[in-house]
């Protein structure tokens, strides 16, 4: 069962439990992680599930496809390390895997 920290900008950390294949946008819906909202359901239509991988697992996570690099340019801070957590499927392979809320979107 794979696990995800989510940090908020305060610096306070939640890591919690998933099932293999849920995205990061499920865990934090479904456990109520603030900022990170999902309204399009996981659609990649929105971008308020807008995430930064943490530096340690950037190398380590699936590259964006197109048409989530493209709904990106529109995200609020974004920079090289901005995902769409309704793109990361957990897996054994992703672990342990730490999402950062921007502050932007609290």
């Amino acid at each position: 069962m794979p696990r995800v920290t989510f940090v908020q900008p305060d610096g306070s950390r939640q890591t919690l439990d998933a099932a293999e294949g849920m995205t990061g946008m499920d865990v934090a819906r479904h456990h109520g992680v603030r900022g990170l909202r999902g309204e399009c359901g996981g659609e990649a239509l929105c971008s308020t599930c807008h995430c930064y991988v943490d530096a340690e697992w950037a190398a380590r996570v699936p590259p964006r496809d197109k048409k989530e690099a493209d709904l990106l340019d529109f995200v609020w801070d974004r920079h090289e390390r901005s995902r769409l957590s309704c793109q990361l499927v957990l897996t054994e392979a992703l672990d342990g895997l730490v999402l950062h809320v921007p502050e932007r979107q609290l």
